[in-house]
């Protein structure tokens, strides 16, 4: 197939998390000449597909092939690939069928490489995750084959393709903490502790302020409330309690201790209970290492732009990947679309995606 032949079934198979939409199957057989394992659990499908074709550094490309529900009011099939007003329509045509196709078809035409080429795929990054990329490298851990560095072709690029890559990601604490009064009658405030009261004289202290600085690569951790509810409906009864939600998108200078801290700083005082739980943890790759240097290489030489070093965003399954100490970086098309009504890239990014991981093939190498 051509990239962009292989792009129109990656997208054309509808793979609404979890399904694969068949596509993991699909893949061993269009890499029939790699080594397949699947790790499939529970509803969760997953693919570890590889080649040896010497001894040196095994480089692995990662990915999803499982998409956002398409949701209503598209102008186009969601699950046809459309080509309008210079556009490729469609759903996952940005996050991340278009990176999926490319590292597929670069692999696929590789003849010789000095060491291990790879492909880790699964079918839950959209949804829990519990049971998908995770697991692989649990898996490759144990039979010693994990990566010695790692592309996940999430859509990284902002205004035009090849200006940024993603060389780590911020964590995400989330906090739930209650505020103990004491109930009364509105009539009589001075029987009463108003937690309503209360908070409403530290909340200009908390509310979207910066826990830590940021540095290089990282914006500041910043304190974002997300949600405070309390009172039962009524305008004559004070609340006994009231409940706050909040998130702290961390950098690697705030963890939950200074999270715990900075909310003990401005309740004291005060009857409240504080519990924190991570969804993520932040990582950044060193710019130095082989891998950076690599892709930077290879995306300038296709592009003739030299991408920005980016943290921003939410959260991929590279976080677990830099868990197992693997240089990781994550690079794709234009991200601007991404789970929104009429998703959509453009066949030149596609081609030039894959022209980019043909070259980082080659360049990681060393042959370049």
């Amino acid at each position: 197939m051509h990239i962009l032949e292989l792009f129109k079934h990656l997208v054309e198979s509808k793979s609404e998390t979890p399904d694969d939409g068949n596509l993991l199957d699909f893949i061993e057989k269009y890499l029939a000449d790699f080594t397949a394992k699947r790790i499939d659990i529970e509803d969760t499908k997953n693919l570890f597909i590889y080649k040896k074709f010497g001894e040196g550094e095994h480089l692995c490309f990662a990915g999803h092939v499982d998409v956002v529900p398409a949701g209503e009011g598209w102008s186009t099939n969601p699950y046809e690939l459309v080509e309008k007003d210079g556009y490729l329509y469609g759903r996952g045509t940005q996050d991340m069928k278009s990176g999926v196709a490319a590292f597929i078809q670069a692999v696929s035409e590789v003849k010789e490489f000095d060491g291990t080429l790879s492909l880790l795929l699964t079918s839950d990054e959209e949804g829990e995750a519990t049971f998908g990329t995770i697991k692989v490298l649990e898996y490759l851990k144990e039979t010693k084959q994990l990566p010695d560095a790692v592309v996940v072709a999430e859509p990284t690029c902002e205004e035009s393709f090849g200006d940024a890559i993603k060389v780590g990601r911020r964590g995400s604490i989330n906090g739930y903490l209650t505020l103990r009064g004491k109930q009364g009658h509105a009539a009589y405030p001075e029987k009463s502790i108003n937690p309503i009261h209360n908070i409403s004289k530290v909340l200009g202290n908390i509310a979207d302020v910066n826990i830590d600085d940021g540095d290089e690569f990282f914006s500041p951790s910043k304190f974002v409330i997300t949600d405070v509810r309390s009172g039962m409906q009524v305008t004559n009864v004070t609340p006994n309690e009231l409940k706050m939600m909040f998130n702290v998108r961390n950098t690697t200078l705030t963890t939950q201790k200074e999270v715990t801290m900075f909310v003990q700083k401005h309740f004291s005082g005060l009857d409240y209970e504080l519990k924190l739980t991570q969804g993520s943890y932040p990582f950044c790759t060193n710019t130095d290492t082989k891998i950076v240097k690599s892709i930077d290489k290879a995306i300038e030489k296709v592009t003739d732009i030299k991408p920005k070093h980016s943290t921003a965003g939410g959260t991929s399954d590279a976080r677990f990947v830099a868990q197992f100490g693997i240089d990781v970086i994550e690079f794709g098309v234009k991200n601007d679309t991404i789970h929104a009504i009429n998703e959509r890239t453009t066949a030149k990014e596609v081609k030039d995606l894959y022209k980019v991981f043909k070259e980082l093939i080659t360049i990681y190498e060393g042959k370049k």
